[in-house]
């Protein structure tokens, strides 16, 4: 049985980082780093870097920043779009990392499935933003981002403590991912589909109102 849970733990942990890099990579850096500085973690060899001052510092610095930024209705979307970018390679280098130093065939299909599925946690998130900032109101755009941070830190929490339980969790949300993306990006569709008609509601009038005064 102890193989198998070793197994466990190490599955957990690299579909851990991956999926929290998807979110919010500052903070899973964050806290992978801090755990491992205190000894409340054991890292691989491979993920002992995150420990170092400068890197640790540098992760709290951009989950400040990040913090604030996430909350701006907009502003937000433009954050996440340039993060693709950045999260979904991040995600597949810690998912490598996870797994230690073993067959560099291991390490490989670690960072192809953990870049996979940065990739999907990283279009989640971003593809419900654009939907959520419609609303007028900013409180459901800071309500689902502080959401996020707490899902984000308790994720990896489970994942290092108890990874059959992160295992079953992140199984739900794979699947709930697969039906919400196409949602998502039909929703996004309709949105730019209503920006589109209105901008070309709007140069029709202008082209109207030119017309009217040429003609007067």
């Amino acid at each position: 049985m102890e193989p198998l849970d070793q197994i466990a733990n190490t599955i957990s942990l690299t579909m851990g980082v991956a999926w929290a890099s998807g979110i919010n990579l500052y903070a899973a850096i964050l806290v992978l780093g801090l755990l491992g500085t205190t000894g409340n973690i054991i890292l691989p060899a491979t993920l002992q870097i995150l420990t170092d001052p400068m890197v640790i510092t540098a992760a709290g610095v951009m989950y400040f920043v990040e913090f604030f930024t996430d909350k701006m209705p907009g502003v937000d979307t433009g954050w996440d779009t340039l993060h693709t970018f950045i999260r979904i390679p991040a995600g597949a280098l810690l998912a490598a990392g996870a797994v230690g130093d073993v067959n560099p065939a291991v390490a490989l299909t670690a960072a192809i499935l953990g870049g996979g599925l940065a990739a999907g946690a990283h279009a989640v998130k971003s593809g419900s933003r654009v939907i959520i900032n419609t609303s007028p109101e900013p409180f459901t755009n800071w309500t689902v981002s502080i959401a996020e941070d707490v899902a984000v830190i308790g994720g990896l929490w489970i994942a290092l403590h108890y990874p059959w339980l992160f295992l079953v969790l992140m199984i739900i949300f794979i699947g709930l991912m697969i039906w919400l993306l196409p949602r998502i990006w039909g929703g996004i569709k309709k949105i730019f589909g209503y920006i589109e008609r209105l901008f070309k509601h709007g140069k029709e009038d202008e082209s109207s109102q030119n017309s009217k005064t040429v003609d007067s």
